[in-house]
Order: structure tokens, then C-alpha cells, then sequence
């Protein structure tokens, strides 16, 4: 696992820090302490992460059924096994939404957006997937910073802001409200409302930005994971389809901290110790180093039908 600078893990009132140990087989041992973040306290790390860690939509069985039937269709009518790609150069739009200057207000530094490109890259990069920065703009607007979770505001700075078509990966950056970390469209959701398309991430998510334990830019890189059409690793929990891949090991439930020797699926129906370090569970910035070859396939077939 990676380990980049000194990040707590998880920062709780006094300044003590909850353990994220757990035994395998045995339940998490995090205790329900306050949890600071972003200068917000929250009852404990485990209600932020499964409230506030990820704002994408969390489909539910159903809707996964009918869009890998949907998946198979378009396979079926292009005749044959869709092929997989060598290598992917994805444009990048970076769109800053700011209150005003500084970083403090969401103006995020050069420094920043350059930062969070080669946290990407190197992410992506045993994936077909490269990401090219092709412009960045800056637009203050005090409404659209803090309202980019909300359904209305997000289709108006989407519209105004927005470039490219399916193939293109516009990110804005601005303040999420009620703690969101982020959010993501699938690529299967292109078609009905291309506008929408995108990633928002909380600007002081990126490398450098003060929202620790999560600023190393791990919440690009699981936020882009969807856009490519990855669903959490505990998506379906202990269930054989589970995220629809098939090295991901079964998860219960998302894992935060960075809680080695988790296994909340266990036996032998469920092989495997739940997969803490992979980009699309929940787990802290500096605990998260990999994607799995099902991943990348995943992501590279849903390329090929829906973003080519």
C-alpha cells in the first residue's frame, strides 16, 4: 500500500486517533468517536464514509441486471465480442468553481490540477486509460460553489461549463454540500443526458488541499473509476454478483480507515479478505493502490460501448 507523507487516518476530538485494526473474521474495531473533517465533527468515521464519502448514485440490483443485459445487447448487435483497447487518451476539461480568490475559497493552484492529473495517471496506469489535460478554466460563482450537489444548480453550471462529447472527461471542483466528497455518471447514462456527463469532486480533495485523510487525490481517481462504469467494491455485499467482477472478493459493507485483515464476507462461499486497497472502496487516500485486470476490463468494455 501506498504510504504518501504522515496522513491520520482519521482525526478524533483531543486529537486521538481511532483504531482502524480488525482481526480477520471479526467485525471492525473503529470505534464511534467523533470524527473531524473538513472542519466539520461527525458522530464517527463510520457514518461519514457511508453518508458523505461518495454522492454517486448507489444502483440498486435491478438496475445493474438491466444495464449489463443492455451491455450484452450492444456486444450482440456489433457481432462479436467487444474488442478491448491498447491505449485510452482521455481529454480532460478541468472546470475551477470558486467563491473567490485563493484557495480557500476553491480557487485551487496549478500546482493542484497538474497534481491531480498524475495522481491519475499513475493510478490508470496498468489500465489502457491516459488522461491529457487539455484546458482549465475558472469561473466565480458563490451559488454554484456551494449548490454543485444540488440536481438544479448541477444542471446549470453542467450546461454552462461542459466540453467535448462521450469520450471527454469534464471535472469541476467546488464544495459539495452536506460533506459530499464527490460524485460521478456512469457511462451508460451518457446517451439519455450527455450534459450531465462528468466528475464533481470537493476542491480540497485534490493533492495539497486541507481535507486530510482524503487529499491525495484518491477521490478523482474512485470518482473517474465510475465514470468508466466501476461500481464499489461492496456493491451487492455478500452476494455472488457482488460489483460484477469477478477478482474483486465480496464486501459487506465499505471499509474506512485502512482496517488491514478485514473480512467481512468470510467462509468459503466468499474467498478472500475484503479488498481495502482497491480505488473503488472507501478506505483513507493513502491505503487505496490498485485496480484489479476484472476492473480494467470492466472499465475498457464500457469504453468501447458507451464513451468511444
Amino acid at each position: 500500500m501506498k504510504r504518501v507523507g504522515q496522513v491520520m487516518a482519521a482525526l478524533v476530538v483531543a486529537g486521538s486517533v481511532a483504531s482502524v485494526a480488525s482481526a480477520q473474521g471479526a467485525p471492525e474495531r473503529q470505534m464511534d468517536v467523533p470524527f473531524w473533517f473538513n472542519g466539520k465533527v461527525y458522530p464517527s468515521q463510520r457514518e461519514f464514509v457511508e453518508k458523505y464519502r461518495c454522492g454517486t448514485p448507489h444502483p440498486a440490483a435491478e438496475e445493474i441486471a438491466a444495464i449489463e443485459a443492455r451491455d450484452a445487447e450492444f456486444a450482440r448487435l456489433a457481432g462479436a465480442d467487444v474488442p478491448l483497447a491498447t491505449t485510452v487518451t482521455i481529454p480532460v476539461y478541468f472546470h475551477v468553481i470558486n467563491r473567490g480568490t485563493g484557495v480557500s475559497n476553491g480557487d485551487i493552484t496549478t500546482q493542484m490540477i497538474n497534481d491531480q492529473l498524475a495522481v491519475l495517471n499513475a493510478a490508470y496506469a496498468s489500465t489502457p486509460f491516459q488522461f491529457n489535460l487539455v484546458s482549465v478554466d475558472r469561473t466565480t460563482n458563490a451559488t454554484w460553489f456551494t449548490g454543485c450537489y444540488n440536481s438544479t444548480t448541477e444542471m446549470q453550471f453542467k450546461n454552462a461549463l461542459r466540453q467535448g462529447g462521450a469520450n471527454a472527461l469534464n471535472i469541476y471542483t467546488c464544495s459539495p454540500s452536506s460533506g459530499i466528497l464527490g460524485y460521478a455518471t456512469f457511462p451508460s447514462s451518457y446517451a439519455s443526458n450527455p450534459k450531465r456527463d462528468g466528475v464533481v469532486l470537493l476542491y480540497s480533495s485534490l493533492p495539497g488541499g486541507t481535507a486530510a485523510p482524503y487529499n491525495e487525490g484518491d477521490t478523482g481517481t474512485h470518482e473517474v473509476g465510475h465514470w468508466l462504469g466501476l461500481y464499489h467494491t461492496f456493491q451487492g455485499g455478500c452476494t455472488s454478483t457482488n460489483d460484477t467482477v469477478s477478482d474483486t472478493p465480496a464486501e459487506r459493507s465499505p471499509a474506512y480507515g485502512c482496517p488491514t485483515g478485514r473480512d467481512s464476507c468470510s467462509g468459503r462461499k466468499y474467498p478472500g479478505l475484503d479488498p481495502i486497497d482497491n480505488f473503488m472502496d472507501y478506505t483513507d487516500d493513502y491505503c487505496m493502490d490498485r485496480f484489479t485486470a476484472g476492473q480494467t476490463s470492466r472499465a475498457d468494455t464500457q469504453w468501447q460501448l458507451y464513451r468511444k
